[in-house]
């Protein structure tokens, strides 16, 4: 059964509950990329962490995120109550972030990021799930295009923010300082609380089809096509090679960047991600969602020999724009295409699959990477970044077939 979407009021053409998730993603990257997206140069610059460790906070966090997200979008199917299970997420994300200007130590600093990816496990997948519910497949890639444009654009403020308080506490200095960092999680908590509230306020509960009665099957019992099987398969081969982006920034800095460029590269980055999601999105309604994921993995593939190859400052600024279309391309297109595998009353569990497919393999792709950096050179995880996205490529257009 399609969603419900009888006469109600849209905002700025999509559903309410599209919009305003798109909102509280919005505000919640604004202070997210404040808060956490320089993390790195806080673990290497001020705490003095070796990129083994680095490798390991950023791996460890995200793959405990993956393991929640499996959990919570199929409690999600059966509790059948998604937008709970996302306010609260979104709610214990926001409650970690002030603990982030008391650490001293990286071991306080994974605790910490640890608590804030238990929060974005728990949401992220019912809520793909509830926008999933709240529209008709025609409008997929466009609802999902349009979510991670806002996700982007509240990244594009965050880091135009961060880039700011950089340049005021400590100008052009090569490394981040303490006192900067301090800035950036007291500036970083006010949009976090907004989107908390609007989420509560605002977003609507939302399910795709009636619970059923007694004796009747559940579309929950229906097992999941072979096509989706693959597709997990394949995501499973291109994120071992997609490690975490610590290792973009701290390559960045390894090429003669300072915390203030690797900033504005990110604002770049994030540009380009915002700029191509809805578009990607849109085009993905039109000629299906599978060619326009190959594209973007091949966009991937090309930014990983870059940043292999790059030398000078202005080829990382080309290669930080580039990785921005890679995620404009992918990330909308790879949800929708979730949603047009399985049936409805399996979304959540789906999407819990398929975002624990992603970040399951964050861990050993960033111990991975963090081992080749030091033992062979930093170039060195970026090539094997993009074989194992031509393979998955491969993989995806050989082996998977659109609905």
């Amino acid at each position: 059964m399609s969603a419900d979407t009888g006469p109600v009021k849209r905002w700025l053409g999509f559903a309410p509950n599209v919009f305003f998730l798109g909102l509280v993603s919005l505000l919640t990257d604004v202070s997210s990329e404040m808060v956490f997206t320089l993390m790195p140069l806080f673990l290497a610059n001020v705490l003095g962490a070796s990129t083994t460790i680095i490798g390991l906070v950023g791996g460890l966090s995200d793959s405990t995120d993956a393991i929640l997200r499996i959990f919570s979008g199929r409690l999600s199917d059966k509790i059948r109550k998604r937008k709970a299970l996302s306010a609260a997420g979104y709610t214990i994300s926001t409650l970690a972030k002030p603990f982030m200007y008391l650490i001293g130590s990286w071991g306080a600093a994974l605790a910490i990021r640890f608590v804030d990816r238990t929060g974005k496990g728990i949401r992220t997948s019912p809520r793909d799930a509830l926008i999933a519910d709240s529209i008709t497949q025609q409008e997929r890639g466009r609802a999902f295009g349009f979510h991670r444009t806002m996700d982007s654009a509240g990244a594009v403020l965050g880091l135009a923010t961060a880039a700011l308080i950089i340049y005021i506490v400590q100008r052009g200095a090569l490394e981040l300082s303490l006192e900067a960092f301090h800035w950036l999680v007291l500036a970083g908590i006010v949009p976090a609380v907004v989107a908390v509230l609007i989420h509560w306020l605002f977003v609507e509960e939302k399910v795709a089809t009636p619970a059923p009665t007694a004796g009747q099957a559940s579309d929950q019992q229906i097992p999941f096509s072979l096509s989706f099987k693959l597709f997990l398969g394949v995501i499973v081969v291109f994120n071992l090679g997609n490690f975490s982006n610590f290792f973009h920034i701290l390559r960045a800095q390894n090429l003669g960047a300072s915390a203030l460029h690797i900033a504005l590269m990110l604002v770049l980055f994030n540009i380009t991600y915002t700029l191509c999601a809805l578009p990607a999105g849109i085009l993905s309604d039109k000629l299906g969602r599978r060619c326009v994921i190959a594209l973007g993995w091949a966009v991937f593939a090309l930014v990983c020999l870059g940043f292999a190859a790059a030398t000078s400052l202005w080829q990382l600024w080309a290669l930080f724009a580039v990785w921005g279309i890679y995620f404009g391309i992918t990330e909308g297109a790879a949800r929708a295409f979730v949603a047009d595998l399985v049936p409805p009353a399996r979304r959540g569990t789906a999407y819990g699959l398929y975002h624990g497919a992603v970040g399951l393999c964050l861990l050993p792709a960033g111990l991975i990477a963090g081992w080749l950096w030091n033992a062979v050179n930093p170039a060195t995880p970026f090539y094997l970044g993009a074989a194992l996205a031509l393979l998955a490529m491969m993989g995806l257009m050989l082996l998977v077939k659109e609905k």
